[in-house]
């Protein structure tokens, strides 16, 4: 369901980020503060989120309201180094490795209008297969 004109307001005012590798530092800092809307608004309004584990969360609101319900729990998350970013033109691929060691983080992002970046793809949690 498209975003109405207030939604997309409701996220205007958070700052954003003007290198892709900036999205991780900002999904940190808004976790730790508990602010699920702040979260919703590092993605697009089509972005697409795998998770929880072996399902999709398809666009910011439902992005928004998932993370409401991750972080009513008060997780703390702490920072990871990432991974050199991939750019092409006004795509990005970012990731980071885990503080744990366990598998991997990958996200595609796309510059907007703005020169902003917002992820659209987000694989939080890739693991090792099995065998």
């Amino acid at each position: 369901m498209p975003e109405t004109e207030q939604q997309r307001t409701d996220y205007e005012g958070y700052e954003k980020a003007a290198r892709p590798e900036d999205i991780t530092r900002l999904f940190v800092e808004r976790s730790n503060a508990g602010d699920a809307a702040g979260v919703a608004a590092l993605y697009t309004e089509d972005a697409v989120l795998a998770y929880p584990p072996g399902s999709f969360t398809v666009g910011r609101e439902a992005i928004r309201a998932l993370w409401e319900k991750v972080l009513a729990n008060r997780p703390h998350f702490e920072p990871e180094t990432p991974l050199p970013t991939l750019v092409s033109g006004d795509t990005a691929l970012t990731s980071t490795p885990p503080r744990d060691g366990a598998g991997a983080r990958a996200q595609v992002v796309r510059r907007q209008p703005d020169g902003s970046w917002l992820r659209v793809l987000d694989q939080p949690e890739f693991v090792n297969p099995a065998g």
